[in-house]
Order: C-alpha cells, then structure tokens, then sequence
C-alpha cells in the first residue's frame, strides 16, 4: 500500500495550482478557480486518513493538468478587462492641470 504524499508535496502542489488559477485573463474565471482551489486544499488539510489524502491528491494532480490547459486557452481569448478588476493607468493620466 503507497503512503499518503508529504506536506511539502502538498504544498507545491497547493502553490501551483493558486499560480496556475491566477494566470486565467478573465477575471470570473481566475477567482473562481482560485476559490476552488483553496477549498480543495481546505479538504485535504483537514482529512487524517492517509488513503483519503492520497486519493484526493491525486484528484488534485488530475485537477491541475486540466486547470493548466484551460488557462492556456483563456489566455488566448480572453476579452477585455472588467471594471471591477485593477487596470493599469498609462503615465498621461497622471498629468496634473498645469502640466500641458
């Protein structure tokens, strides 16, 4: 019987998958999946039973492969940022009055 994976895989695999949620364009697919993925891990950290652990793992790993290529596609056609997003201000928006 194969042991249940280590914290330290675990937490790759945590951190990993929030770098991969958050390379989504679209926002309502980036928090999204950001969400989703704190409460799998939520999961994981409070179950004690190894064989659970190990099958939600790899539950994740399958998870993740799949994350990563539909981030791939959304960053091909992802559309136009929405306005509850943070937008970058190009430098002429920080002119003042006086300076023309």
């Amino acid at each position: 019987m194969a042991t249940a994976p280590s914290r330290r895989a675990i937490l790759d695999l945590y951190s990993t998958m929030l770098r991969t949620s958050n390379s989504f364009s679209s926002y309502n697919f980036r928090e999204y999946f950001v969400r989703r993925t704190k409460d799998t891990f939520r999961e994981i950290q409070t179950e004690s039973d190894p064989t659970k652990v190990r099958h939600l793992y790899s539950d994740a790993v399958k998870e993740l492969a799949v994350l990563r290529r539909g981030a791939i596609v959304n960053q091909l056609y992802g559309g136009w940022k929405l306005a509850v997003e943070d937008q970058e201000r190009k430098p002429e928006e920080f002119k003042t009055r006086g300076d023309n």
